[in-house]
Parts: structure tokens; C-alpha cells; sequence
């Protein structure tokens, strides 16, 4: 089988190396199936897309919407690589699974309209099942209504023609699509369980998620009802995807 590829932006190694872990863990793959690479540490150079059955992105601490002036130098090369990936994934409908980050990488390369409209605080929401959800490959055999984990200070407010909404969600509209027949992107975290999104908290507690002194909050936020399903959409990509 051809590998899989991770691509990440963590800077702090512990969520990172939690995320990678998280990745392992959901889509059922080895440490040899999943190459991970860390764009925030070094450029992402040549990718060669028939090395790979399929693309991954996680989340990260980069926002799309915000404005040129505010982005790091990193941010912004991180942005033209990726783009330049998307030219071709979207191009020859190439396997991509973007989570969190990877909603905003794709739809900005698509033109959605991004912003702060509906933010949510990190959490576990309910979101549901669109028509076309139900009748796609990785959610076939999702409940109509599902609990996902959620924590974003941007999303979609505006889907291009190019997207069909899959997942709508009763706070933030847009919370997974599809682009063509194989590019995926989700709002919510289907790669994470309670443990690997309570580090998250604690690694970003100053990072603008919530406000000082509602960690406790917050941790007890991801705990209130429980995630089941979601990791199952990652293992159903991989089984469809891997070559």
C-alpha cells in the first residue's frame, strides 16, 4: 500500500506529537502508512501526489481570514505551499482529508467566504447529517445526528458552487463538505478523543480560544456529552482511499 500523508502545523511538539498519535489512531494506519510532515518546521518542497494514496491536514493555530499584515512569515508560505498542493489535488480529485485547518485551506482555494461570524468555543457539539451527507461513502453509516468535537475562531459563512455541504451544525452552518468527489474538509475534529483535545486546551489556554481563567470550563465543555462516531470517518477514508 502506498503511504498516506500528514500534514501539520502544530509548533508545540506535545499536541503535535499527540495529533500524529490521534491520526495512527482513528484512521488504523502504521507509523509507515502515515508520513507526517511539520510545514511550521521546514518547507514542504516537491510533493509527488502518485507517492501517496491520500493527503491528510490537521489543525493548527493558523487562521485564513486573518488579514496579510497579521500572518507570520511562516503562516504565509505555509498558505502558498498548500495551495499550490490544492492546484493539483483539485485538479485530479486526489484523495484530501482536511480537519479544522484543512476546512479553511480548501475553502479559501475554493473561494468561500471566511470569517469570525461563527466562531465556536471549544466544545462538544451536535451537528447532523445533510442529504447528501447520508448518502456518501464516509458518513453512510453515521447516525443522522452526531456529537463532534469543535473549537475554531473562524469558519464558512458563504460555500462556493464547487462545494456540496454534507454536515451542517445548529451554531456553525458549514461543519464538513466535499469537493468533488474525493476532497473532504470538516469543521469539527473527527482525529480527536477527550485525552488528545484536553491537551489541546492546555497548550493553547493563551492562545484566544477562551477567556482567562475558564480552563476548568473548557475541560469540562469536551466532556459533556460523548464522541463516538466521528473517528470512523477517517477509517472509512483510508479503507476507500488506500492503493
Amino acid at each position: 500500500m502506498k503511504p498516506f500523508l500528514l500534514l501539520a502545523t502544530r509548533a508545540e511538539d506535545v499536541p503535535a506529537d499527540e495529533e500524529y498519535a490521534l491520526f495512527l489512531r482513528f484512521t488504523g494506519l502504521a507509523e509507515g502508512e502515515l508520513i507526517r510532515r511539520r510545514l511550521e518546521a521546514e518547507p514542504l518542497g516537491e510533493i509527488d501526489l502518485d507517492d501517496y494514496s491520500g493527503i491528510f491536514v490537521g489543525g493548527g493555530p493558523f487562521n485564513a481570514s486573518d488579514p496579510p499584515e497579521k500572518k507570520s512569515a511562516v503562516q504565509r508560505r505555509v498558505e502558498a505551499e498548500i495551495a499550490g498542493l490544492l492546484d493539483e489535488v483539485i485538479a485530479r480529485d486526489f484523495p484530501f482529508f482536511g480537519a479544522c485547518y484543512g476546512i479553511g485551506t480548501i475553502g479559501a482555494h475554493q473561494g468561500a467566504v471566511i470569517d469570525g461570524t461563527y466562531r465556536e468555543p471549544i466544545s462538544v457539539v451536535e451537528v447532523h447529517r445533510t442529504d447528501a451527507g447520508a448518502a456518501d461513502p464516509l458518513l453512510v453509516d453515521m447516525p443522522d445526528t452526531f456529537a463532534a468535537f469543535v473549537g475554531h475562531k473562524e469558519a464558512i459563512s458563504a460555500l462556493p458552487a464547487s462545494a456540496t455541504l454534507l454536515v451542517r451544525g445548529d451554531t456553525c452552518p458549514v461543519q464538513m463538505f466535499r469537493v468533488g468527489q474525493n476532497v473532504y474538509a470538516t469543521q469539527f475534529h473527527p482525529e480527536c478523543d477527550v485525552e488528545g483535545i484536553s491537551t489541546r486546551i492546555r497548550a493553547y489556554a493563551d492562545h484566544g480560544y477562551f477567556a482567562a481563567g475558564e480552563l476548568d470550563l473548557t475541560l469540562a465543555a469536551v466532556r459533556r456529552l460523548p464522541v463516538v462516531h466521528t473517528g470512523g470517518i477517517l477509517r472509512r477514508f483510508v479503507a476507500r482511499y488506500a492503493r
